[in-house]
């Protein structure tokens, strides 16, 4: 079981996400302060019974992470399309559908849920996104 507080981490983070854009499960977890935990953001996603826009996250390499064929995978994809994303072979193109976090958004999230210790490695993202 999942902490609440995780939880309301990650619906906080996946509303930041546009329509017709998606983030990999890595990158997730960074933003809700919790590096090198995709596989919580998984779990945690699997627990939530909001509607969180849970469908916008993927494997990194833009791969639909649900089993091939069940009603989840096929409710994601058709999500996915319904807001613009093309899925080939339950996958994406992360480079031109993938969503990646502008300066502003880093920060604000950072001040809204992250804790203090991990506030540097989202500062230092947010610094290699300027460049």
């Amino acid at each position: 079981m999942i902490n609440e507080a995780v939880q309301l981490r990650v619906e906080k983070t996946l509303s930041f996400v546009p329509e017709g854009n998606v983030i990999s499960y890595g990158l997730l977890a960074d933003l809700c302060g919790l590096p090198g935990r995709a596989r919580m953001m998984g779990k945690c996603l699997q627990e939530i019974e909001t509607d969180c826009n849970w469908h916008r996250v993927l494997r990194a390499d833009g791969k639909i992470a649900l089993p091939s064929g069940s009603d989840k995978a096929r409710e994601q994809r058709e999500r996915l399309i319904a807001e613009g994303v093309e899925v080939k072979r339950s996958r994406v193109n992360m480079k031109n559908f993938g969503w990646t976090p502008d300066i502003h958004t880093i920060l604000v999230l950072s001040l809204i849920h992250i804790s203090e210790p991990t506030r540097p490695r989202l500062i230092s993202y947010a610094v290699f996104c300027l460049k």
